[in-house]
């Protein structure tokens, strides 16, 4: 849309005095969107069923049907000489990067698997708990049709090593223009993770096969990573098969609640940062300063001129159009406002962000301070990246260890425990019409023995 929208006089809306119609362009990133239609979906249930009927000739097919791309069956899974070429050319700093962004990952979903499995004694005679367990098989999903993201498969794979998952197969869209490579960043981030299993293929054909099987891949049991709405039209779609899917990773947003102790060019830089990603994503600053409102427009209007396209007409309509700026009265009604937007990433840009802190319900990800910045999020700091966008943070969280774990309610009682609790269970029993469950108590009454 629109390369035209100006940045420097955008619309500031007074939330307190806005209209319903005002607030529902903001909360719902620009206006009701059309998503996905009745013509893709009926397209992709049918990839998804000849992948189902036809294995691995569908997903060759498939390849070369939308991709533009010949390759054989022994083609798909990508090779350990093509891992050695993508080592050889991706170069030492960003496979420093890698490293240590897998480091980062690593040490903060370590602490979520210690605090995974708990037990506790409620009263004497009962102790009860919760014991985790990883998946058996995850299928991991990662794009590759508007560059290349290494940091996707970091921030999706390295909480599944950690959670201790025994199959872990990446699926991997060919990059666009070539004969099947496959983005080298994203093999050597799989090699330092020690992910051997990987396959390239059409997006929709490999989310069906991870979920189908075929002759070459094996299914697994869920699937978690971001895609096109072709690819989570796919991920929909087999939900019906039977296979999990984690949903709610659209079109990136985030959200700034400011006050007045913000530097100006550091505020627009993080506006910007996560309004470059596509012209469907949605970036919104929210203050109690409408000085800051006003003064951010020309910082935006600058760096925006320096940015190149199509990221610059990418942010500009994030911010313009599906975005833009909210006055709020109040600390309480700025954060109204994050909450009833549910951001995937949301900065608290404030002198105290830990005052704000227990009034943030509702996001992905929250970030304390203008140090703490978008960008390092997404690739550096270790907390997830891949995170529920469109307002889903109301329902659902990041990508972490937790993902990938199941766990089972553990507990213990005693006889003196279970005989307090007995006239309980007989009760319900009789009343809801059970009398095997009734009679497990009694058969254990003294005058049963």
């Amino acid at each position: 849309m629109t390369s035209n929208v100006g940045v420097a006089d955008l619309r500031l809306v007074d939330w307190g005095t806005a209209t319903a119609q005002e607030r529902h362009r903001i909360l719902a990133r620009g206006g009701d969107h059309a998503g996905v239609g009745e013509g893709l979906r009926s397209a992709i249930a049918d990839i998804v069923e000849d992948v189902r009927s036809r294995g691995d000739a569908a997903l060759v097919d498939a390849l070369g049907r939308f991709d533009k791309m010949n390759l054989p069956v022994e083609g798909l899974r990508v090779s350990e000489e093509e891992f050695d070429a993508a080592r050889a050319a991706v170069s030492e700093p960003l496979v420093e990067a890698i490293r240590t962004s897998i480091a980062q990952v690593r040490a903060f979903n370590e602490l979520i698997v210690q605090r995974a499995s708990w037990t506790a004694r409620p009263r004497p005679g009962l102790v009860v708990g919760e014991q985790a367990t990883a998946i058996p098989s995850v299928g991991l999903y990662v794009p590759s049709g508007k560059g290349s993201f290494p940091s996707v498969l970091v921030q999706i794979a390295t909480p599944a090593v950690v959670a201790g998952v025994d199959r872990i197969v990446v699926m991997v869209a060919p990059m666009p223009g070539g004969a099947g490579q496959v983005d080298p960043a994203t093999l050597v981030a799989a090699r330092e993770l020690g992910l051997t299993e990987v396959y390239r293929s059409n997006g929709p054909a490999g989310i069906a096969a991870l979920a189908c099987g075929t002759e070459t891949v094996a299914k697994v049991r869920k699937i978690v990573g971001p895609g096109s709405p072709a690819v989570a039209c796919a991920q929909l779609e087999v939900q019906r098969l039977g296979c999990v899917v984690e949903v709610g990773f659209g079109p990136t947003d985030a959200l700034i609640v400011a006050d007045d102790s913000v530097d100006l060019r550091w505020l627009a830089a993080d506006l910007i940062n996560e309004a470059e990603h596509g012209a469907d994503s949605s970036a919104v600053l929210v203050s109690t300063s409408r000085a800051v409102l006003e003064g951010v427009r020309e910082h935006v209007a600058q760096q925006l001129a320096e940015l190149p396209e199509p990221r610059r007409t990418y942010a500009r309509t994030s911010i313009a159009v599906n975005g833009g700026l909210v006055f709020a009265s109040s600390r309480e009604e700025a954060m109204e406002v994050a909450n009833a937007y549910a951001p995937e990433h949301l900065q608290l840009a404030v002198a105290d962000p830990e005052e704000w802190l227990p009034l943030a319900r509702y996001a992905g990800t929250v970030l304390l301070g203008q140090w703490t910045t978008f960008a390092a999020s997404n690739f550096a700091i270790g907390t997830p990246a891949t995170l529920p966008t469109t307002g889903f943070a109301q329902v659902s969280s990041g990508v972490t260890a937790s993902t990938y774990l199941v766990r089972a309610a553990v507990a213990h009682a005693d006889e003196s425990e279970f005989r307090r609790l007995a006239p309980v269970v007989t009760a319900l029993a009789h009343h809801e019409g059970f009398p095997a469950h009734a009679a497990s108590v009694t058969v254990r009454q003294p005058d049963n023995a």
